[in-house]
């Protein structure tokens, strides 16, 4: 499996298409576009990239889970967790990749 791509990889990478970029403006362009996602999605609303996909918030309620290893139940708190539904255009490119063998 492919290694993921880390944070100063994805600012390399703009610094390689956008050669007038600064590193260091790279960065902070990086760094606002995460921060202000995370305020968006923490705050409730939904992202939606084009092409890309959209970022939602899910709420799990509480339930009653098992531990595996006792079989014994367990309270789960309720909670939130980020959804993210690719877009169109991301699962046809993914698709045509995806009959592809991932390069390792």
């Amino acid at each position: 499996m492919p290694s993921p791509i880390t944070r100063s990889e994805l600012i390399s990478m703009l610094n390689e298409r956008l050669p007038v970029l600064s590193n260091k403006s790279a960065d902070e362009a990086v760094r606002i576009l995460f921060e202000e996602m995370g305020k968006a999605i923490t705050s409730g609303r939904r992202i939606e990239i084009r092409g890309f996909g959209s970022f939602s918030l899910n709420y799990r309620p509480a339930r009653i889970g098992r531990n595996p290893r006792t079989g014994e139940s367990v309270p789960v708190p309720p909670k939130y967790s980020i959804h993210f539904k690719p877009g169109k255009e991301m699962r046809e490119v993914v698709d045509s990749h995806a009959r592809k063998p991932l390069a390792e």
